[in-house]
């Protein structure tokens, strides 16, 4: 076999540029079919057998790439461990139902699943001779990667291919059922003018127009991309599947950010107050009743920022709960953070804002972009930096998110709850954060 040149990143998955990347000013995405790569880092190709971390990036499984500076592993691979980061297919080419619509295409709503689990294939196959422990591997991701570590605890394929999971701000409660897979399929070709038998004969570029115009047309209204219970890949609902032990052996860590809505609310999307006052409707509360519960935390601030708080709850925090939730009830371990760190970016309207994490976990903080949205750069963040990437890597080690710069960290139960709130003032743990918020969504979803 000849070697391969892997002196340079490998094309991104086909994507147009996301407002958040053109806001911090990125140039255009160089994107290829021939995406499927992965990059590793290693502090030597030996038989050490370090610990394995294999991320996946986020991006509302419409962009992002293993190759974002953020995600450089270079950092947390210095603190002995070999990291991977890992391509998946995208948007209609990673998730577009066909299976109903045309003979033939068996699986094609869960294609970019399927490319993870071939990464993980891939890991265990291969690692090794990059230093690394193929018995000793942690899934780990953020937003749309956390929601893909979440599915992929129940997708039967992946079963036994990763021993840990870290999820960043994202959970098992994202996957269209068949109905709403075919909804959106049926957009997409009508958008490309083609039916599903002329899918395959559509060249890559309008494949890839015909998803923007219906992702506009969806606009703030859910994912319309993401993995389909289609029985096959996914053979039901992840946390229905996770109910019944199917990852008990798999030891979590998860948590959000504390104001993960702010992201969205800067980059314009609108109906907010619409959306949040039927949120609580299932556990028959008038709309006034449950936000009382969350003004009494939030009583001086603004209206937008009280439904920021309801929908940061609604689509990250609670889903996340819920998973450790199901983890401690099927006799598995989880461990629970809060990142409450607020960026004066942009004025301050962002607060701890969706992705704010990614830089401080990868201990990247001089990365390219990383100050428009973290700040100056100071001891403290620092500090804070070196003390979540060591949690990090030393829970994948040894399933025990210690770190010199925090305090004990207890694993999370029912009863106490005890949770990491990470910020640059001070790490400590608290028992039940916002548990009257919490309480309210018992439940919906």
């Amino acid at each position: 076999v000849e070697p391969r040149d892997a002196s340079a990143f490998g094309a991104s998955a086909p994507q147009h540029l996301s407002a958040l990347e053109a806001s911090m000013g990125a140039d255009a995405i160089e994107w290829d079919e021939d995406c499927l790569y992965l990059n590793v880092w290693t502090p030597a190709c030996d038989g050490a057998r370090r610990p394995v971390m294999v991320w996946l990036h986020g991006g509302s499984y419409v962009f992002g790439s293993g190759s974002t500076p953020w995600y450089d592993g270079a950092r947390l691979a210095a603190r002995d461990a070999v990291i991977v980061t890992v391509n998946y297919r995208l948007g209609a080419f990673g998730y577009l139902y066909l299976d109903e619509l045309a003979p033939g295409f068996e699986g094609s709503g869960n294609a970019g699943l399927l490319d993870q689990v071939a990464a993980l294939r891939w890991v265990r196959d291969n690692i090794a001779g990059f230093g690394g422990d193929p018995t000793n591997v942690t899934l780990f991701g953020e937003s749309a990667g956390a929601m893909s570590v979440g599915t992929l605890l129940a997708t039967p394929s992946a079963a036994g291919l990763f021993r840990r999971a870290i999820l960043e701000s994202g959970a098992a409660s994202h996957v269209h059922e068949p109905q709403d897979a075919v909804d959106v399929a049926e957009q997409i070709l009508a958008a490309a003018g083609t039916d599903a038998a002329g899918v395959r004969d559509l060249p890559a570029a309008e494949l890839l127009a015909a998803g923007a115009v219906v992702l506009e047309r969806a606009g703030a209204d859910g994912l319309t991309f993401q993995p389909v219970v289609d029985g096959l890949t996914l053979p039901e609902k992840p946390l229905d599947r996770l109910r019944s032990g199917a990852a008990a052996d798999v030891d979590v860590l998860i948590g959000t950010n504390a104001d993960e809505m702010t992201m969205f609310l800067l980059l314009g999307l609108d109906s907010l107050e619409a959306r949040a006052n039927v949120l609580f409707e299932p556990a028959g509360y008038a709309p006034g009743e449950a936000l009382r519960v969350y003004r009494q935390r939030l009583a001086e601030v603004p209206d937008d920022q009280v439904w920021c708080a309801v929908l940061s709850d609604h689509t990250f925090r609670i889903p996340a709960l819920r998973l450790a939730e199901v983890q401690v009830d099927q006799g598995g371990s989880a461990w629970v953070y809060l990142f409450t760190y607020p960026t004066p970016a942009f004025g301050g309207l962002l607060r701890s804002a969706h992705a704010l994490e990614i830089p401080f976990v990868f201990d990247n903080l001089d990365a390219q972009g990383v100050w428009r949205f973290v700040g100056e750069i100071t001891p403290a963040h620092r500090a804070l930096a070196s003390a979540m990437a060591d949690a990090w890597v030393a829970f994948a080690r040894d399933g025990l998110p210690a770190a010199p710069g925090l305090p004990d960290w207890p694993a999370y139960d029912l009863e106490q709850r005890p949770t990491m709130r990470f910020d640059i003032d001070a790490c400590v743990v608290v028992d039940d954060p916002w548990g009257a918020e919490r309480a309210l969504w018992d439940g919906i979803q």
